[in-house]
């Protein structure tokens, strides 16, 4: 339903949680190279589980390669540089989320090809530099499957 685009990921354990996450939500991930770490990788492996063989992971050479190939009707990024607050916004299925790496996130290359409206952030505290990445795909993620009313998920 959702596409998480990974630009240049450096930690294998936020990659295996994000796996694990787009398994259990339905998104496919997209990893764009250099990736900071092989695909088996054992911290990799283990932060994903047994979750790999149940998610749909992709690679790319390039961000403009993901974008042609995979064609997103939206692309959003996320960016502490952000202009909008991600809740701000109505998703809509096969939208795209783009995260940058994590010690320097998306750099300003790719900032300054986004629209406006589509570089949006997650409000922390004045002094905060940022959220871990698979903590800001999660919460970005389930805001999103949640305005589609988690179609496919198994609701109690």
């Amino acid at each position: 339903m959702f596409d998480i685009v990974l630009y240049e990921p450096e930690i294998p354990a936020n990659s295996g949680n994000i796996i694990r996450l787009c398994a259990n939500t339905g998104a496919s991930l997209h990893l764009i190279e250099p990736l900071g770490f092989d695909m088996d990788d054992k911290k990799l492996r283990r932060a994903g589980l047994d979750y790999h063989e149940w998610a749909n992971v992709c690679v790319y050479g390039s961000l403009a390669d993901f974008v042609d190939q995979r064609k997103p009707p939206r692309l959003f990024a996320l960016s502490t540089k952000g202009r909008k607050v991600y809740s701000e916004v109505g998703f809509e299925p096969k939208d795209a989320f783009l995260f940058g790496p994590e010690s320097r996130g998306l750099p300003a290359s790719v900032l300054t090809t986004m629209e406006r409206d589509k570089l949006l952030y997650l409000p922390m505290q004045p002094d905060s530099r940022s959220l871990n990445l698979s903590n800001t795909v999660s919460i970005v993620l389930y805001e999103a499957w949640r305005q589609q009313s988690f179609v496919g998920a198994l609701i109690k």
